[in-house]
C-alpha cells in the first residue's frame, strides 16, 4: 500500500510518524500544503505538472494513495484539502465531515448535544448585546471562546460586566466574521487539570491529566502531563463523544465537574500527541499507521 501525508511543517509528531513509516518500509509521499495546487476542473487540460516549485495536482495523482493522512497545521487548509480528496473518492484520515465538525466548537457542541453526550452549558449569540444578556443570565465567570482555534488562543474568562463589555466590543471591532459568533460557556471549577484522551477509531490509545496552576490546562500553555487511569465512565463518555462526531483519529478533552462528573470540553481532529506519548509511553505513531492500514481497506 501507499500512504500520502499532508503536512505544513515537520514537527515532533510528523517526524515520529515518518520514522515509523520508514521502519515499517511502507511506501509514502510527503505532501507540503504550501506547495500544492488542486485542479478542481481537470476537464480543462493544460495546467503544468510543476511550475516555479508549485505542484499542480489532478485527481489521478492521488489515486496512487490507498489513504491520505491530514497533518495540516491550519484548520481551513486541512479541511478543504480533505473535502477535495473525499470528492475525488480518496480515503482520508480524518474524513472531511469529521474535521469540519470537530474544528468548529459550535458544531462540536451541537453534535454532542444531539447525541446526549454531557458537556458544559453553552450559549451562542450573534451580537454583543445578545451576548452580554446571555453572559449575565449564565452568571459570572463565563468563558468566551472563538468557535475556531486551538492551543487555548483567544480564550477568555469573563469575571464581571466591565470585562464582558470590553471583550465583546473588542471582538466586534476586529471585524472578522468568525468574531461575530459569540460562543459562551459556563466556567467549570476544574481540579487544576483536565483529561486528554487520544482515540483511533474505537480504541483509546492514551489518556493523560494535563495539570496547571493556570485555569487553561493546555500543554501548549505549559501544563504538565501525567498518566490518567481510564475508568468505565471515562471510557464511555470518550466513546460516545467520538461516535457523536463521526470517529477517527481524535483528541478528546474532558473536564471533571464536582457534581456532574465527566464533561466533554472540546475535540481536536488533528491531534498533537507529544505530551501523551511522553507521559504514557504509548506507541502512538505505530498505532496511527495500524489505523491508516485499516482505514484503507
Amino acid at each position: 500500500m501507499k500512504i500520502g501525508l499532508i503536512y505544513s511543517r515537520v514537527r515532533f509528531e510528523e517526524k515520529q510518524i515518518i520514522e515509523a513509516l520508514q521502519r515499517r518500509d511502507l511506501a509514502h509521499d510527503l505532501i507540503d500544503d504550501r506547495e500544492i495546487v488542486f485542479n478542481l476542473t481537470p476537464q480543462y487540460d493544460g495546467a503544468p505538472e510543476k511550475y516555479h516549485g508549485v505542484k499542480f495536482t489532478r485527481p489521478e495523482k492521488f489515486q496512487q494513495y490507498d489513504v491520505v493522512l491530514d497533518r495540516a497545521m491550519e484548520f481551513t487548509r486541512g479541511l478543504y484539502a480533505l473535502q477535495i480528496l473525499n470528492s475525488w473518492g480518496i480515503k482520508t484520515v480524518n474524513r472531511a465531515d469529521v474535521v469540519a465538525t470537530c474544528g468548529d466548537k459550535l458544531l462540536t457542541t451541537a453534535a454532542l448535544s444531539k447525541h446526549n453526550v454531557p458537556s458544559p452549558r453553552t450559549e451562542i449569540a450573534f451580537t454583543p448585546e445578545a451576548a452580554l444578556a446571555a453572559i449575565e443570565a449564565m452568571g459570572y465567570p463565563v468563558v468566551l471562546k472563538p468557535i475556531i482555534g486551538s492551543w487555548g488562543r483567544l480564550v477568555s474568562k469573563v469575571n464581571d460586566r466591565e470585562a464582558a463589555e470590553a471583550l465583546l466590543e473588542h471582538k466586534a471591532t476586529l471585524g472578522h466574521f468568525l468574531h461575530e459568533i459569540f460562543y459562551l460557556q459556563e466556567y467549570i471549577k476544574k481540579p487544576g487539570r483536565d483529561i486528554r484522551i487520544i482515540m483511533l477509531g474505537a480504541e483509546i490509545v492514551s489518556a493523560i491529566y494535563r495539570s496547571s496552576d493556570h485555569w487553561v490546562t493546555n500543554t501548549a500553555r505549559g501544563a504538565s502531563s501525567t498518566p490518567c487511569p481510564v475508568d468505565r465512565a471515562l471510557e464511555k463518555i470518550a466513546r460516545d463523544a467520538a461516535n457523536a462526531v463521526g470517529g477517527g483519529f481524535l483528541a478528546i478533552d474532558v473536564i471533571e465537574d464536582e457534581t456532574r462528573g465527566y464533561l466533554i470540553n472540546e475535540i481536536n481532529p488533528t491531534p498533537e500527541f507529544r505530551g501523551s506519548e511522553t507521559a504514557t509511553g504509548a506507541d502512538i505513531p505505530n498505532k496511527i499507521i495500524d489505523y491508516l492500514i485499516q482505514a484503507a481497506k
